[in-house]
Formats: C-alpha cells, sequence, structure tokens
C-alpha cells in the first residue's frame, strides 16, 4: 500500500539528511540505496518515524503516493544516467524525478529530453549546506519545467531554510537553470573562502596575530557587515586545539586545498559567456598552486622574495585587511550575479538576481548579511549592469578602498601571496577605467594577423593597417 508521499534514493551523508528532514516536516518518506545496510542504518536509527525502507525500485514505487516525487542523492555523473534509466522502468507518465547533486546544467537538460518521452518529469535542484543544512533548512535551487516544480514545491518549501524573507526556495527557471544557479553560487563559495584564507594570511604574518587574537577579530567582524556562515566558521576553527602538539589545530593542517570540480566549471563557463569571474579564476588557481605542495617547498629553497615580518600597526592592519576582504567579496558576488544574468540571458531563463539574493540569505554555504543589500539592489534596479554600480555599494567601495589597496600593497610589499584581493581590485579598477590599454592589444592583433580594429572616433567599421611596412 502506497503510505510515503516523498522518495529519496541515495543514502549517503545528503540523502539521509535530507530525509529525515522532510519525514520531520510531515511527509512520511520511503528511502532506497544501493546497499542495502545504507537503508538498514536510517531504519535502525530513526525508530519510530514514518519511513519505509526498500530494497529494491519497484518496492520504492509502490510504497509512493502518486504523482510519485522521487528525490536522487548520488554522485553526479554516470550514476544519475544509470539511475534514470532504472526509475524510468518503474515509474509512470506524471511522476517526479530530481536530481539534487551537484550536476552540470547541461547534463540536466539533456536528462530532461531523455525523459520526456516516457512522461516523467525531471528536473535539477541545487542544494546547499552541507549535512547540517540538509537535515535541518537547506537552501534549493531548483529549475526545470514549472509543472513539475508545483508538485514538489510544499515539502521543499517546508524543508527549506527560513529567514525574514521567507523560505530559502524558489523555482529558478527552466532547463538546467537551477544546477547553472548552484554551480555559481559554488563559485562564489571558491572567491569567498580565497578571500578570507587571504585575510588570514595577512593577519597573521604582516599584522602578527596569533590563533586566539584570530578567533577574536574574526568573531567581531561577524557581528558587522562582514557577517557571514563562512567567517562565523572561521572564527571557530582558530578556536580548536590539536591534542598532540597543543598548538592551534589549523596550523597542522596541510596547505594543500582539493576541489570538485564546480567551481572550476564556473570559470569555464564564464570565458564561454565572455563574463571576466577574476576572484573566482583566482581563486581556482590558489587551490591548484597549494597541491604543488612538494614542488613548492623545493622552490622555496630557490627563489628569492621579501620574507614576510610582523608591521608594529596592528590595528591599521587589521582596519585594511577588513576593508579589503568587503570590498573584494562585492566584487566576487558581483561577478557571480553577471554570470547568472549573462546564462539567463542566453538561454532565456528569466532568473531574478534579487530572488537569488534572497534564498542565499539561509540555509547556503555562502549565506551573508550583505546578501539584503544586493537584493536590495536588484529590486531597486532589475536591469543592474553590475552590482559596484549600485549607490549603496558605490558608496561602500568609495569607504573601503583606501584601506582595500594599502592591504594588498602590505602584501606586495611583505611577499604575501593574494590573487583574489588582487584579483577584485583590479576587476574594479579596470572596470572603473575609460581607456584601458586593449587599443595595443587590438593594434597588435592586426598588424601581425589582420584580425582589423576599430576606431576610437568611428566605432563600427572594421579597418586593417599595414603597420610593419
Amino acid at each position: 500500500m502506497a503510505t510515503a508521499k516523498f522518495g529519496v534514493v541515495g543514502m549517503g551523508v545528503m540523502g539521509r539528511s535530507l530525509a529525515l528532514n522532510i519525514e520531520e516536516h510531515g511527509f512520511p518518506v520511503a528511502v532506497w540505496n544501493l546497499e542495502k545496510e545504507g537503508t538498514d542504518k536510517v531504519l535502525h536509527d530513526n525508530p519510530g518515524k514514518k519511513i519505509t525502507g526498500c530494497y529494491t525500485l519497484p518496492e520504492l514505487a509502490a510504497a509512493l503516493e502518486k504523482p510519485r516525487r522521487v528525490l536522487i542523492m548520488i554522485k553526479a555523473g554516470s550514476p544519475v544516467d544509470e539511475m534514470l534509466v532504472k526509475l524510468r522502468a518503474v515509474l509512470e507518465p506524471g511522476d517526479i524525478v530530481i536530481d539534487g547533486g551537484n550536476s552540470w546544467y547541461k547534463d540536466t537538460e539533456r536528462r530532461q529530453l531523455e525523459m520526456k518521452p516516457s512522461g516523467i518529469n525531471f528536473f535539477g535542484a541545487g542544494v546547499s549546506g552541507g549535512e547540517e543544512g540538509a537535515r535541518h533548512g537547506p537552501c534549493i535551487m531548483p529549475g526545470g519545467p514549472l509543472e513539475a516544480w508545483e508538485p514538489v514545491r510544499p515539502i521543499f518549501e517546508a524543508i527549506a531554510a527560513k529567514t525574514d524573507s521567507g523560505a530559502c526556495v524558489t523555482h529558478v527557471g527552466p532547463d538546467g537553470s537551477g544546477h547553472f544557479v548552484k554551480m555559481v553560487h559554488n563559485g562564489i563559495e571558491y572567491g569567498d573562502m580565497q578571500l578570507i584564507a587571504e585575510a588570514y594570511d595577512l593577519l597573521r604574518k604582516v599584522g602578527g596575530l596569533t590563533a586566539p587574537q584570530l578567533a577574536e577579530q574574526f568573531t567581531a567582524w561577524n557581528k558587522g557587515r562582514l557577517e557571514s556562515f563562512l567567517i562565523e566558521i572561521t572564527a571557530k576553527i582558530f578556536t580548536v586545539e590539536d591534542p598532540e602538539t597543543h598548538r592551534p589545530l589549523v596550523d597542522m593542517v596541510l596547505d594543500a586545498a582539493q576541489q570538485k570540480g564546480t567551481g572550476k566549471w564556473t570559470a569555464q563557463v564564464a570565458l564561454d559567456l565572455g563574463i571576466p569571474v577574476p576572484t573566482i579564476a583566482a581563486a581556482i588557481d590558489a587551490r591548484v598552486l597549494s597541491s604543488m605542495k612538494t614542488e613548492r617547498v623545493a622552490a622555496a629553497k630557490i627563489l628569492s622574495g621579501p620574507v614576510p615580518k610582523a608591521d608594529g600597526e596592528v590595528k591599521a592592519i587589521v582596519d585594511a585587511v577588513g576593508d579589503a576582504l568587503y570590498a573584494a567579496k562585492i566584487c566576487s558576488y558581483a561577478q557571480g550575479m553577471n554570470l547568472i544574468r549573462a546564462a539567463s540571458d542566453a538561454f532565456g531563463w528569466k532568473v531574478s538576481l534579487g530572488e537569488m539574493a534572497r534564498i542565499w540569505k539561509g540555509g547556503c554555504i555562502i549565506r551573508a548579511r550583505f546578501l539584503d543589500s544586493i537584493r536590495t539592489a536588484y529590486e531597486r534596479k532589475p536591469d543592474l549592469a553590475n552590482l559596484l554600480l549600485d549607490p549603496d555599494f558605490n558608496k561602500t567601495i568609495a569607504e573601503a578602498q583606501a584601506g582595500w589597496r594599502r592591504a594588498v600593497g602590505l602584501a606586495i610589499q611583505h611577499g604575501v601571496a593574494v590573487p583574489a584581493l588582487a584579483a577584485s581590485l583590479t576587476y574594479y579598477d579596470s572596470y572603473r577605467t575609460t581607456d584601458l590599454p586593449q587599443n595595443l592589444t587590438q593594434a597588435q592583433r592586426d598588424a601581425f594577423g589582420a584580425h582589423t580594429y576599430e576606431r576610437s572616433d568611428r566605432p563600427g567599421q572594421a579597418i586593417h593597417t599595414e603597420w610593419l611596412k
């Protein structure tokens, strides 16, 4: 007898947490896992809950009320395609399948087309917030057919994080727009994390701050304009002691960052769409360089440069780094928003940037106080060309600019690498500059390849000159 209102395939950390969240909000859930032990564990650990354990996909289909609603939480890529083949065999026209993993948005669009002949609705939903968010309130970014979204909407709105602006979920748009927005969210996350890491590096190497002082400073920042999930957890990280050495545990962590690929996708798509995302790109490069640990250790013995040393003006340094971090974060979010808008325009998705800022306020990794200001900026001017042009952000950048430049200058002077802070500043300076040196670049292209150029006093006409006579 069909008693479950929602099905979840995949009992890994995220699938299990979402299943429990759904059940807790009054929706009996049916679960299935490739290895039966995963299903057994969920049932064993949650006695008395309205969870139906299924050991075959036909059992899962039989346990679900129609139209069936099934969320897939498995590894992205070919496993999703294989699962869809199996689900097509047990589901019926009108049923709904949601891919909640970090899938490539083009794969989501392909799968929608492949599922269409069967009459089974399919859409992709980006889910952010990690295990804690999935269990108690994630940010959800669904994209796909509107008719498939509506039957799922009450459940997703119930389980999503809540802020004073409502549930942190919305129908992003058609096609693969949900997974695209989640991809960009992750790209912004890469940038945010790198900016925070660079601020930390400056504060410890040039400011001379110890771990307890860093914890205190990040805690203070989290009570002001920099308030965000990532700043909050950073402050807590500095308080954890290594039980073996009794040093701050963060000092014992190998400085080789890993990545899963969504940040790289963001940079690749940005190149395809012609949107500059230098902060995000710098963050990706920084992770790649960090992974070259053995090579860097060897290079450090050969290559010369300034040796960072603590500067006496601690408060001035802290203030400058705070300004730099805030201004650079604005640039990073501006780049991400511009990328979403470019894709929306190119693919006809009609994504609301203000609505994206609203749902990112809670549940997700990049949640931050200033998302309210971003939402307000796009409500004030939906076709805003760049966040930097909003009056409030313009004023903020103007006020932070001196400190931002000082922080980047200190980093260069002391030999501390700040690729993302510097990339954000360069992005800002390039965007505000009337005459960039690419006139020379275009002249060079015409000189060696006859690629032509346009005159600044008569744009629109392709001209070729024999420069090398």
